[in-house]
């Protein structure tokens, strides 16, 4: 074995010293193994089994050098991959925890691709479920969806051992069935023991969110939810409608949801046969001054489609109090299909994890542009503030038509009611936001996140709702609530198979699939339809009331406390060009009640509408009304309680760095990124906190002793030590914050990039003003 270590000639000192160093180093590595031998993976749940293991495996952390890689065991789960080690961990100061799982665990769901590697061979294979592997693998390479890679190597593995732990894993990770999925498993566990069920599951959140309110999440499931958020809104023309019960009309519609008075339950049960999955049109929003907000299939019954279509809209104009016109959006044909946005998530991902740097580096931003994710982002940005616009100003009805009404329209629902809704600002108003226009409303998250590894299903519509809420949260950080590691924590939780919230494709199916699975493990569901799963909203299943509080955006302004700056509201000065050169054009005049976009809308990813010469007289004033709206609206003061609309100019479109960056170390900026100024922002609020306080207590002349609850209460995960606080930023602040532990890191090489010689003072960087002096 020490013939690789040495060449073949006489031993030196030097040498000799070498040797015992290396002698020492591999009794300490069997040392730390005998720890890990004897630890066990930190196993939360009866439920969750140890399938299969490895010892002596190297955790990769670097490409080019071994000096920080981790020696441990692999473990594999039927909920996650674990690595378990006992080895030193140089440079970390691990600060986040996830109470489900370990700084070196991977949910199954959360792998997109298994890797196995032979050096001497020079094979590798992509691992599939049932596949056999023909070579005893060296390495394992496992890509994860959230941009992660993570690297094992067998050089001191028992080569059958190794290939075992690798069909495990793949076998595990790609499940045939959705009843294979951990969460059946886990939640049989809780109905087998009720008093474990009592206290794990609670699936509105229970106020855990960490919401100053106590407030819960509403999930839709019950006539009242609805009808406390029509009674919200102010909708009152609009009827919650329980036609659906049971799932008797349509099995990829919630059992309740909101329909206009004027219809009645029979014409319901009639139009539904008309429409594409007998999804009938769902009232998501209704507007202070009248307008609603619709989600509507396509018809499939050409012969009918107008005559119902009529109908339908006419009803919606019954229920505005001016009676005012329905306005259409037809989103398959100006927004980006499922399709283009998977592919443009792709190629995102090669980019950000999969390219060498010497190859992207001095390309890189135009690499970006050509991924189309940004453009896309634009668009859905673009199109859903046009939509404000019509509800807004012109008060007008709108609704959103797609094919089946489950996917596009999610997203641009979405989105319009968090620029004109501030509740869906809040941390309980937007997770009830998702319940509504995503959980309920059938968004198929087991296809589209590829829980079951059916890529042709696959589309992160999800993940780029989020981005397009973090550019809100980034262009008016004081309108929201919550904070973006809150929206990457949500991403991430969409990755782990214990939710319910994030595994079914429709209410329905969860109902079918959970009672399938109640009767063949003889659990007695009573009156409860279907298996009660967690739900991801009770926040405390994953992180202590510490880690909790980094959701909580310290600058959010509550509606309670006025922006004031001097004694005077604070005013935001922009340009009049922010928003005139990318919204142009407004519909024609409206015709029977109905507008159509297909006039006149420019092809979909055009950033400037472009009107055909036969409607320019006839849209002149209509345009210019558009764009005086959104040149006033830039114009005045931010309303952070009112509307919010976004910036889509070239520069202001970003790219999210702490969701894509966060596993490339090489990105990182120590002592740096936004998490600096979240830090002085959150020793600030929390001093702004700590006077008032002091305050009350001066003038209710209270005592100390009586307040102390309040005083120990902070939402600021960092606190102030006292006023006027100067103490520096933690050590362990960097731009991926709060990710991106040591050990999860993948280090690639820069050697021979521009970077590297950058950094090596090579003079291809100097100044040109330094060349000529050396000239």
């Amino acid at each position: 074995m020490l013939c690789c270590y040495f060449p073949k000639f006489v031993l030196s000192l030097e040498d000799l010293l070498l040797f015992i160093l290396l002698i020492i180093h591999i009794q300490k590595r069997n040392e730390s193994y005998v720890s890990i031998k004897n630890s066990k993976p930190a196993i939360k749940k009866k439920s969750e089994i140890v399938v299969n293991e490895v010892n002596f495996v190297r955790k990769c952390i670097a490409t080019d050098t071994s000096q920080y890689d981790l020696w441990g065991k692999l473990v594999c789960t039927n909920f996650k991959i674990s690595f378990i080690t006992d080895d030193p961990m140089p440079l970390q100061k691990f600060h986040y925890k996830n109470l489900l799982l370990g700084e070196h665990d991977v949910p199954l769901t959360c792998i997109e691709q298994i890797v196995t590697v032979n050096d001497t061979k020079r094979k590798q294979k992509v691992l599939g479920p049932n596949q056999k592997l023909k070579f005893n693998p060296t390495e394992l390479i496992i890509y994860c969806k959230d941009f992660r890679i993570v690297r094992f190597r067998f050089d001191e593995a028992g080569p059958e051992s190794a290939k075992k732990v690798c069909l495990a894993i793949a076998h595990y990770s790609q499940p045939t069935d959705l009843q294979l999925l951990f969460a059946f498993e886990y939640v049989g566990e809780m109905y087998h023991n009720p008093a474990k069920k009592v206290n794990t599951i609670d699936p509105r959140g229970g106020g855990s969110s960490s919401n100053a309110s106590g407030q819960q999440t509403p999930l839709f499931e019950t006539y009242s939810d609805w009808d406390r958020e029509i009674k919200r809104t102010g909708a009152s023309e609009w009827r919650v409608c329980s036609v659906n019960e049971g799932y008797m009309i349509s099995t990829c519609l919630p059992e309740y949801f909101v329909v206009p008075s004027s219809l009645a339950d029979q014409d319901l049960k009639l139009y539904s046969y008309s429409f594409i999955g007998r999804r009938m049109p769902l009232w998501s929003w209704n507007h202070p001054n009248g307008s609603a907000l619709v989600r509507m299939a396509n018809i499939k019954d050409v012969l009918q489609q107008r005559r119902i279509d009529q109908r339908i809209c006419n009803a919606i104009t019954r229920s505005h109090p001016q009676r005012s016109d329905v306005y259409k959006s037809d989103l398959d044909k100006y927004l980006p299909s499922i399709q283009e946005i998977q592919a443009a998530h792709i190629k995102l991902k090669q980019l950000c994890v999969n390219e060498p740097f010497e190859e992207t580096e001095e390309k890189w931003l135009s690499s970006l542009e050509n991924t189309h994710w940004l453009e896309y982002i634009r668009s859905f940005l673009k199109h859903s503030a046009e939509l404000v616009y019509m509800m807004e100003c012109k008060h007008v009805s709108v609704v959103l038509q797609e094919e089946e009404g489950r996917d596009l329209s999610c997203l641009s629902a979405s989105l319009i009611q968090v620029m004109l809704d501030p509740y869906f600002r809040t941390i309980v108003g937007f997770q009830s936001l998702i319940q509504k226009e995503w959980v309920m409303a059938g968004y198929q998250f087991l296809d589209r996140c590829n829980h079951l590894k059916r890529s042709d299903k696959e589309s992160p519509l999800f993940l780029m709702f989020l981005d397009c809420v973090w550019q809100l949260l980034e262009q008016y950080p004081a309108a929201f609530e919550f904070s973006e590691m809150y929206l990457t924590i949500l991403y991430d939780s969409a990755r782990i198979s214990l939710f319910g919230t994030f595994l079914f494709n429709c209410p329905h199916q969860r109902v079918k699939e959970s009672t399938e699975f109640a009767i063949s493990k003889n659990i007695q569901l009573g009156d409860e339809k279907g298996l009660r799963f967690p739900c991801v909203w009770d926040w405390s299943l994953q992180f202590t009331s510490r880690d909790r509080l980094l959701f909580h955006n310290p600058l959010y302004i509550g509606k309670s406390a006025p922006c004031v700056q001097n004694g005077a509201v604070k005013s935001f000065k922009r340009s009049k060009k922010n928003y005139s050169s990318t919204l142009r054009g407004v519909p024609p005049a409206l015709k029977n009640g109905i507008i159509s976009e297909q006039e006149f809308f420019p092809r979909r990813n055009s950033l400037i509408l472009k009107l055909k010469p036969d409607f320019l007289q006839q849209t002149e004033s209509q345009s210019n009304s558009m764009e005086q709206y959104f040149r006033d609206w830039f114009a005045k003061p931010v309303d952070l309680h009112g509307v919010i609309l976004p910036h889509l100019s070239g520069t202001q479109i970003k790219l999210w760095k702490l969701c894509y960056f966060r596993w490339v170390p090489e990105a990182q900026i120590n002592h740096g990124g936004f998490i600096t100024a979240f830090h002085k922002v959150s020793l600030l609020a929390d001093e702004v906190d700590m006077l008032n306080r002091n305050l009350r207590q001066y003038k209710s002349n209270s005592s100390l002793q009586g307040n102390c609850s309040e005083l120990d209460h902070s939402r600021m995960y960092f606190r102030a030590n006292g006023l006027n606080d100067t103490s520096g930023a933690p050590d362990f602040l960097s731009s991926s914050f709060p990710f991106s532990p040591i050990g999860n890191l993948c280090r690639r090489s820069i050697l021979g990039t521009p970077l590297s010689k950058f950094l090596s003072g090579a003079k291809i960087w100097l100044s040109t003003e330094t060349l000529a002096n050396e000239d």
